[in-house]
């Protein structure tokens, strides 16, 4: 038996996926503040020295007004503290609390949980293997931030360009 047309091309696999991967991905981060944005700021905070929250802003790709609102939530919840940049008092540097971290390794626990079982059914070497090619082609992609993707993504969901 051949494998329909459809169900043979790159773009619609990948599409179906993605979106697989959004909405468990969402359902994941629903109750956090932002949503999958505020999930993606917690680990950015993760990694490395202590941002700005202009530097955090473009780094992920969020516009800093969008990131000042989003900032305000996280750290009305506790997730974040701002506090004045020592190197530039007029910055606000961007800082992880520890319910935040705690926060943060909880969602990452079960956004593997919900990877786990969305590649279900591979083999756990072809899961390595499938993780690894989609990295190696991530990075070499456009260049896009995660949030862009995941916009784009969410676009053409709702009626973009497909």
């Amino acid at each position: 038996m051949t494998t329909p047309r459809v169900e043979a091309d790159l773009g619609w696999a990948l599409g179906r996926v993605a979106r697989a991967h959004l909405r468990t991905a969402q359902d994941v981060v629903s109750g956090l503040p932002g949503g999958p944005r505020g999930y993606q700021v917690l680990a950015g905070l993760a990694e490395g020295p202590p941002r700005t929250q202009l530097a955090l802003a473009r780094t992920l790709g969020v516009d800093r007004t969008v990131m000042t609102y989003l900032l305000d939530e996280l750290e009305k919840a506790g997730l974040v503290e701002r506090r004045p940049d020592p190197a530039d008092r007029r910055a606000r540097q961007v800082l992880l609390t520890d319910t935040g971290g705690a926060r943060l390794c909880d969602l990452e626990r079960r956004l593997r949980d919900a990877e786990e079982d969305l590649l279900a059914p591979l083999e756990p070497a072809e899961r390595d293997v499938l993780r690894a090619l989609l990295q190696r082609l991530a990075v070499v992609s456009d260049g896009a931030s995660a949030c862009q993707v995941a916009a784009e993504i969410q676009e053409m969901d709702h009626g973009g360009t497909c």
